[in-house]
């Protein structure tokens, strides 16, 4: 199971293996408070579509069409995701926007649930 949750919300146990898959790391927090696991800073968008996307909800579909490319077009950062929650039983995509519906976080999920190519 992948879950999500913004970085900045108390761990839980059943959260399991908790992975920052952000490229900046979130402000404020501290890596204890965090309590991350992992930290894939290349598997986030890259700065250009990340300031692009800007978290505006009406281009959240061509956001992630075009993070989708950019995955498709880095299949180390993928597999070394993949690597990663391979046999983790549940993992945490962490995220520090404050869109719930609207994240990096949820696109990457959508990607890794999607059948491989």
């Amino acid at each position: 199971m992948i879950g999500l949750k913004r970085a900045y919300e108390p761990p839980s146990s059943e959260g399991g293996f908790r992975i920052l898959v952000d490229r900046l790391w979130p402000r404020g927090l501290s890596k204890a408070e965090a309590a991350i696991d992992l930290w894939l800073k290349e598997i986030a968008p890259s700065a250009e579509l990340r300031r692009w996307f800007g978290h505006d909800p009406a281009k959240w579909d061509e956001f992630r069409r075009r993070y989708r490319d950019e995955l498709d077009r880095d299949p180390e950062a993928v597999q070394a995701l993949r690597q990663a929650i391979a046999g983790k039983g549940t993992v945490t995509l962490l995220y520090a926007a404050r869109d719930d519906d609207h994240n990096n976080a949820v696109a990457l999920r959508e990607y890794l649930k999607a059948p491989e190519k």
